[in-house]
């Protein structure tokens, strides 16, 4: 499967990760709202469920018409509002979490996972297998990496695997390398 196509039918994003779309673009509120009403997103709000299909149709109006610096951006604000474990005190404990939040902000049917893997000492892997945009995906691992970077760490990078697939060329998978 490739990106803004849901695996189900019937699956639902809550509210508080819908909201990164009007977060992201706050100086472009106003279309913000209107890219997300075309979509049946009318009035988001947190506590409530919304079609995950209608929601990827926002990304794919945003990806075509605006770009993708929008969609990392919506990526990086989503960390700030949707719903992650209590426990995160790590790098490693954060990069590992963004599967269990996204299982935490989805239902209602098949969603895919991000799949996270220690490959050093200081860096790690994660394998987005979702209907997601990748700038979207990329978006959201740096802003968790960055959130949890370590003291001892002089930066973080991020960087999408381009020896693999990618979900803009119509494979199910992309990878993320990540080194701190």
């Amino acid at each position: 499967m490739a990106q803004f196509k849901a695996y189900s039918d019937g699956v639902e994003v809550n509210g508080e990760t819908v909201l990164s779309v009007l977060e992201a673009m706050s100086v472009f509120r106003a279309q913000a709202e209107k890219i997300l009403e075309e979509n049946g997103l009318i009035n988001p709000e947190p506590g409530k469920w919304y079609n995950q299909q209608a929601w990827l149709n926002a990304f794919k109006y945003i990806a075509d018409e605006i770009g993708p610096n929008t969609l990392y951006s919506i990526g990086r604000k989503v960390p700030e509002s949707a719903q992650f474990p209590a426990d995160i005190d790590s790098i490693e404990k954060a990069l590992g979490a963004i599967d269990v939040a996204y299982n935490m902000n989805h239902r209602g049917g098949k969603i895919g996972h991000y799949s996270f893997e220690l490959t050093g000492l200081k860096s790690a892997k994660i394998t987005c297998n979702n209907p997601y945009p990748c700038d979207f995906d990329n978006g959201i691992i740096e802003s968790m990496a960055k959130k949890f970077q370590p003291a001892d760490s002089i930066m973080v990078m991020v960087s999408h695997d381009t020896t693999a697939s990618c979900r803009k060329n119509g494979a199910d998978s992309c990878i993320y390398k990540i080194s701190w």
